[in-house]
């Protein structure tokens, strides 16, 4: 089967190499020339485990392609996916610009049957938007509209794609879905649960998953707060809950707050969708307050391990907002670099992939070569972003290259007992 996938960033990628994985023909469409010349000549523009290999073998197969001819491509297709930038406005509802183009260009360019997937992170009812676009623009043609949401973790990206633990898929005919699960079948032989849906409900699954995980996050956030006024440890407390199958024991790890390019998107999307209906997300609007003074709280913490920020100097290890990515979107790592320039300190910083775009962000950083020369002559350490490079760190020789030996551990990474017979002055999150 041929594919068309319109947009070449994370998602479209990811979803396009790994679909001329299963067998798919497939061609990535991007307007922007420099990205796909890049892409002909064997360079990945984002930070993915496994990526290049995927990408590098369905290449020489023959399977995966790149262009920025959406004509040919969208005429060749029978499936057609978009997986264009949906970025937030102002009042945290998603910029469709993008998503509209790309159905008009469809409309433009139908041939045939064309089944038109949204890969995106949408609202509800933009699959409506799409259809109308469609069946406006061009009345000659039969096409149907799906949904068919992406849940990638960016750091396991190609094993999230691969191995699922659902796939989505939410369509208003019979034909449409048939074709999505030709498409997935690779995964429907080994039994992957199938979720089969409206479009509208399909939309909506994305949302509501994002954002009960940021709940999680931010509620575990806040137990580590009440951990920390009361004496307890926020890790026994979390084991304790998560052996509860009804609860379960992911997404329960205390930290300086969630980012990236999901969560907080998608939560402030999530509350918009419900404002436009007249109706208060309470909950998520909640979680959005918490994380943002769960952000605000880290220097706080810092500098009461630290002492008065001005004229000092950090180290702070990781600048990603998770590990295995180079993303550094709403990234918790970053919001402590900017808190502590603003109280005056000098920053060392030292991330195994996110160093070239945070230094367009951060320019007075002084960017490191390792984890040692970012603590060379600093006065304390930061933990942000609990790269794997960092769980073993050869700490004399850390505290060796710093003035003092002090760690604000923000990802709970070392156990507090060991630390302090270390010699180190050691502050973790919600952890005595």
């Amino acid at each position: 089967m041929n594919i068309c996938m319109v947009g070449t960033g994370y998602v479209g990628l990811v979803t396009g190499a790994c679909l001329a994985d299963f067998g798919m023909n497939v061609v990535c469409v991007d307007k922007d020339a420099e990205k796909i010349a890049a892409l002909q000549a064997g360079r990945i523009p984002i930070y993915e485990p496994g990526l290049e290999a995927v990408v590098s073998r369905n290449e020489r197969a023959g399977r995966l392609r790149f262009s920025t001819d959406l004509k040919s491509s969208i005429e060749d297709a029978l499936a057609i996916f978009i997986a264009v930038g949906t970025p937030p406005k102002a009042d945290g509802s998603p910029d469709l610009t993008f998503v509209r183009q790309v159905a008009e260009a469809i409309a433009l360019h139908m041939n045939g049957y064309k089944v038109v997937v949204t890969k995106s992170t949408v609202p509800t009812g933009t699959g409506r938007m799409i259809e109308q676009i469609l069946r406006e623009r061009n009345g000659r043609h039969e096409f149907s509209v799906v949904s068919n949401p992406e849940f990638l973790r960016e750091g396991s990206a190609v094993s999230d794609f691969l191995r699922p633990d659902r796939v989505v898929i939410g369509a208003n005919d019979a034909r449409a879905v048939e074709v999505l699960k030709e498409i997935y079948s690779p995964l429907y032989l080994v039994e992957t649960p199938f979720v089969i849906t409206d479009v509208a409900s399909a939309e909506l699954i994305k949302y509501a998953s994002n954002g009960f995980l940021a709940v999680k996050i931010s509620f575990i956030n806040e137990v580590a707060r009440l951990c920390e006024l009361m004496g307890a440890d926020v890790h026994d407390v979390a084991r304790g809950m998560g052996l509860d199958k009804r609860i379960g024991s992911k997404f329960l790890h205390p930290g300086p707050g969630f980012g990236g390019s999901c969560f907080p998107k998608d939560t402030a999307a999530a509350a918009d969708l419900a404002r436009q209906q007249g109706y208060e997300f309470r909950i998520i609007e909640a979680t959005m307050r918490v994380n943002a003074e769960t952000k605000a709280r880290m220097v706080e913490k810092i500098a009461s391990a630290a002492g008065p920020l001005a004229g000092k100097t950090a180290a702070v290890l990781g600048l990603s907002f998770k590990p295995e990515t180079d993303d550094i979107r709403e990234s918790p790592a970053l919001s402590v670099v900017a808190g502590l320039e603003n109280a005056g300190a000098a920053v060392r910083a030292f991330d195994p992939a996110a160093m070239p775009g945070a230094r367009a962000v951060h320019p007075r950083v002084h960017y490191a070569t390792d984890a040692y020369d970012c603590a060379a002559g600093a006065d304390f350490v930061v933990l942000a972003t609990e790269w794997n490079e960092f769980r073993k760190l050869d700490l004399p020789r850390l505290g060796a290259n710093l003035r003092a030996r002090v760690m604000i551990d923000l990802r709970n990474v070392y156990d507090p007992k060991e630390m302090k017979a270390a010699g180190w002055h050691y502050t973790g999150v919600g952890r005595q």
